[in-house]
């Protein structure tokens, strides 16, 4: 059977949100340097876009995690498959994440993170599905809340599929 994908966010909604993100951390670390580290492979395009809207100086780097596999719903075990390049002690920390589902990743990525002594630390989502929610994780700035819907596009996938659709859409008619 065909997947199927209905638009639930479109590309223009997407990109004015984004722009608004970013905004929104200029002004806040107005004079001061971020360091944006993304969560791959999901957050390229969200970290990617909201990059080129921020006007204060920017670094960057990725960690790699992993708890879905090639499946529809998080396994519960997170994997740790690629670490930050340079340490971040002292550094205005922005994780920047593609979407905020069950907790599980994005505690585990917090706890590690902090402990590495940032000046300041927050995290941010494109997507949040609290509906979905088991551990807390306290976000700064949420681009968009969402219903408990498998989606894909702008970066998310199923199956390493579909990360290159330019808006976001609810997926169906998977195995």
């Amino acid at each position: 059977m065909q997947e199927e994908i209905e638009v639930l966010i479109s590309e223009e909604k997407l990109n004015a949100r984004i722009k608004e993100m970013a905004e929104e951390i200029s002004r806040k670390y107005t004079g001061r340097q971020v360091h944006l580290i993304g969560i791959l492979k999901g957050s390229v395009f969200f970290l990617c876009e909201l990059a080129k809207h921020i006007t204060v100086p920017v670094t960057m780097d990725f960690i790699s995690v992993s708890s879905y596999g090639d499946g529809t719903k998080s396994s519960g075990i997170v994997k740790f498959n690629k670490d930050l390049d340079e340490s971040i002690e002292g550094k205005n920390v922005i994780i920047v994440e593609d979407i905020l589902d069950s907790g599980r990743t994005l505690s585990y990525v917090c706890k590690i993170m902090q402990d590495r002594k940032p000046a300041s630390f927050e995290v941010i989502t494109l997507l949040d599905k609290p509906d979905r929610r088991v551990i807390p994780v306290e976000l700064s700035m949420t681009g968009f809340v969402i219903p408990d819907e498998f989606i894909v596009g702008y970066g998310l996938d199923y199956a390493q599929k579909y990360r290159n659709l330019p808006y976001i859409g609810v997926i169906s008619n998977v195995d």
